[in-house]
């Protein structure tokens, strides 16, 4: 038995779609409040418990031997500390639920933003992770150290920039603001990205499940292409059939904005993030870029889905989609 938690969520539900294509028995974990719309018509045994409540988790363990852990908090913009509520008292309760019902192996999706945004390309899993004043940055760092100090046979998978269907989180609101006219870059798109399709990272979260090897190790998962966010954005507004954007803000003034901005919504306690943040900034206009060697040498990981591909069926969603909860946590 393999248990996916936050397996309604915009990866989770890839991740399940894609072990039952395997033949796999899958067990989702969700919330009493989630929302089920990624689960309609999938035949997963569903489990109610939740990350940051221990107790609640012994149940939905029992009888697992492989936990792919996805739920979390994902956000460039966590006033409320929801990051460390979630994303590290959460994995410590995954681990100690996993460890006292006998499970295996540990996948834990983690991040490739550990490694900050130092405007580097072809970085690997041995580039630095400087401490970082961005809330989601670290405290995937530390959930990462648990997981492997845990005693569990743990492997961290850490994606680049995810996309494809059912993506609320980055897509959604890029292609609104593409067909709006609100699109832009940071120092004109020039800076490298590192998109990561979801079905692709689905696939080798799922080869991390089952390789020896991957025990131990961390592997960044990205669709290994040489892009800048120019190209990436260009072609996703030609998909889109809008005009490609032209606004352009240099990396010295978009980030001190965005600090202001930042600041002036948190005074206001507003729930919402403002439309610049200091990491949507560095993510845009600074290279950050990665490495899939040991992905390929060790899960035997190769991209499947090339990006036009990728873009034609995200594309496709978000025009045929319907409107689910936009939680930012499965």
């Amino acid at each position: 038995m393999i248990l996916v938690t936050g397996a309604n969520g915009f990866i989770g539900s890839h991740v399940v779609e894609r072990l039952l294509r395997d033949g796999g028995k899958v067990r989702g974990l969700v919330r009493a409040s989630s929302d089920l719309t990624f689960l309609e018509g999938v035949d997963v045994e569903l489990a109610r418990g939740d990350i940051t409540d221990r107790a609640s988790l012994n149940e939905p363990m029992r009888g697992v031997e492989i936990v792919v852990h996805v739920a979390g908090f994902v956000s460039d913009w966590d006033p409320r500390g929801e990051c460390l509520s979630v994303n590290v008292h959460g994995t410590r309760n995954v681990i100690e639920a996993a460890r006292a019902a006998g499970v295996r192996r540990l996948v834990h999706i983690s991040t490739a933003a550990l490694h900050g945004f130092p405007g580097a390309r072809n970085q690997d899993e041995s580039a630095p992770m400087p401490e970082t004043s961005f809330a989601y940055c670290e405290s995937k760092k530390q959930a990462e150290r648990e997981i492997f100090a845990s005693g569990l046979e743990a492997t961290a998978i850490r994606p680049g920039n995810v996309f494809g269907p059912r993506d609320h989180t980055f897509i959604d609101k890029y292609a609104q603001a593409l067909e709006q006219g609100k699109g832009g870059y940071i120092g004109g798109g020039r800076s490298w990205t590192c998109p990561a399709y979801v079905e692709n990272l689905a696939d080798a979260i799922v080869l991390a499940c089952f390789e020896a090897a991957a025990a131990g190790e961390a592997f960044l998962v990205t669709d290994g292409l040489d892009i800048d966010w120019r190209t990436f954005t260009e072609k996703l507004a030609d998909e889109l059939g809008v005009k490609r954007p032209r606004l352009s803000v240099p990396f010295w003034l978009g980030y001190p904005v965005a600090a202001v901005m930042e600041g002036a919504y948190k005074v206001a306690g507003a729930a919402n993030s403002p439309l610049l943040t200091r990491y949507r900034v560095c993510n845009g206009g600074r290279d950050y870029h990665f490495s899939i060697a040991n992905a390929r040498r060790v899960l035997k990981y190769e991209p499947k889905v090339g990006l036009e591909e990728a873009l034609r069926r995200t594309v496709r969603w978000y025009r045929e989609r319907c409107t689910p909860s936009r939680s930012a946590r499965p």
